[in-house]
């Protein structure tokens, strides 16, 4: 849509247009169109300072694909939970789970009212695929949600997916329920695939922090030291965790859009400095 603040008025009331919103950013990297000014402008400001953002949105993207061909072509996995599943684009979990398991149920998960309203009506026909307005953090009131209920069997292994998504929430604490409340639901055999903006770099890790929130959404860079403990007894699959670039990389995986044009110049930016990165990886639950 890239809205204006003048159409504002035609969403409903509930949809934050004053701020940011981290579905949106996300969504306007990967070519979309489903943005307001001030994401755009968050966006604009954010890969100014941190230029490789706009890779690291679209590589995130590409991991999603060859997570989920993974878990339902290699795994045999038949249903998904997706935890901060942001707004609909090409290639989403369903699209993809689909294509290797032609029964696999999902549920996505998001508070952004916007994603729902989208996704919602793109999954109206479909009724092995849901998308439910809850809190990441209160794993309790995901797995209470009827629709969860619903589609997902808990004693049945699980694709729980977390993509790009831990770094959006500030406190350690709740960031961490956020991640072990599913996995810990979960029946042996499980998989997690997550991804987390990181930075080996302590320093740097806390100035993107400080910049990313200054400039209107929580934020929280990690370094893979901080990330690692909230995985333990789980079995990395390999090559194991590290930078998402590196996990089983397939050139003929299919295509992303093409960036809108105010991106365009921040693309391949990576390849020159990459002081942040999407770190993560697939992991089963013995």
């Amino acid at each position: 849509m890239s809205a204006t603040g003048d159409e504002f008025g035609s969403f409903p009331p509930e949809v934050p247009t004053d701020r940011p919103t981290s579905a949106r950013v996300y969504a306007w990297a990967l070519g979309g169109k489903d943005t307001f000014a001030v994401d755009r402008e968050w966006s604009l400001k954010a890969n100014e300072v941190f230029p490789e953002g706009v890779d690291m949105a679209r590589n995130n993207r590409q991991f999603l694909y060859r997570a989920v061909r993974f878990l339902a072509r290699d795994a045999g996995i038949e249903q998904f939970l997706d935890l901060g599943s942001g707004l609909p684009t090409e290639n989403n979990v369903h699209q993809v789970a689909q294509q290797f398991q032609p029964g696999a149920r999902v549920v996505y998960v998001d508070n952004d009212p916007i994603v729902s309203v989208h996704g919602r009506a793109l999954l109206a026909e479909d009724n092995s695929t849901t998308v439910i307005d809850a809190d990441m953090t209160s794993p309790d009131e995901i797995f209470a949600h009827p629709e969860t209920r619903r589609l997902i069997d808990l004693t049945q292994p699980v694709g729980i997916l977390m993509f790009s998504i831990p770094h959006c929430i500030p406190d350690d604490a709740a960031a961490r329920r956020a991640i072990q409340g599913p996995v810990e639901r979960a029946a042996s055999g499980s998989y997690l695939a997550i991804t987390h903006v990181a930075a080996n770099d302590p320093a740097t890790a806390q100035r993107s922090s400080q910049t990313l929130t200054d400039f209107g959404m929580p934020w929280k860079t990690r370094t893979p030291t901080d990330i690692d403990p909230w995985l333990a007894g789980l079995d990395p699959v390999a090559p194991g965790l590290g930078d998402i670039t590196d996990w089983r990389p397939d050139p003929d995986q299919p295509e992303l859009s093409p960036l809108p044009p105010e991106l365009q110049p921040f693309l391949g930016a990576s390849q020159r400095r990459k002081e942040l990165y999407e770190y993560g990886g697939v992991l089963r639950k013995p």
